[in-house]
Order: structure tokens, then sequence, then C-alpha cells
């Protein structure tokens, strides 16, 4: 499942040292994402189990939101090789999601 970021540092570490990661920015108020949050996860495990999932609470971590210019919720970013790949935001599909996660994924990891 999603690992909670605690600070910026600890997020760039993520970025730099996972091949893959996906990062889920939102709020614990955000009601859309507590339906979306676990159908990502699910996704993510099924499909593209070498993807690292990190959480991000924009409104306890502003400084995270504001250096990857996250200013809305929910906002996904996925990163390849620290490099982000995908960035998506509010209106979130799970199947374009997947479509797109798909081809950088196999290119790194072989599948």
């Amino acid at each position: 499942m999603f690992e909670q970021v605690e600070s910026f540092e600890a997020f760039l570490k993520h970025k730099e040292e996972e091949p893959a990661l996906l990062a889920y920015f939102s709020t614990e108020s955000c009601n859309v994402c507590k339906v979306l949050k676990p159908k990502v996860a699910d996704l993510i495990q099924a499909s593209f189990p070498e993807i690292k999932m990190v959480y991000i609470q924009t409104d306890k971590l502003p400084e995270v939101a504001a250096q990857n210019q996250v200013f809305a919720v929910p906002t996904l970013l996925v990163y390849f090789e620290g490099r982000e790949y995908i960035r998506k935001s509010r209106n979130i599909g799970i199947g374009e999601l997947e479509r797109e996660i798909d081809r950088p994924y196999s290119m790194i990891f072989g599948e």
C-alpha cells in the first residue's frame, strides 16, 4: 500500500532511489480521494508491482506540493528513474492511468 511521506527530504530520497514511484497528493478532507486511493493501490499492486507508492498530505506538507507544482487534489505523479512521466489531477480514470503507465513501465522493467 501507500507509505506516508513525512518530510520533503523523505520525498526526494524516494524519488532518487526508487526506479518507479507513484506519488499520491491529497488531504484527509478530500472525499473523491477516499474513493480513488484504494482503486489506484489495487491497480498498482496488481499490474505494476515494481512501482513504490507514497502518499503526501498537501495540508501537512505544503512545501512538497509546492515544489512539485501540485495545486489541486487528488494529484498523481508517476516517476520513472527520477523523472516525472505522468501527471494526473482531479478527474482521474483508472483505465487511462493504467494505459499511460504501461509503456514506460514495460520499457524499464521488461514486462
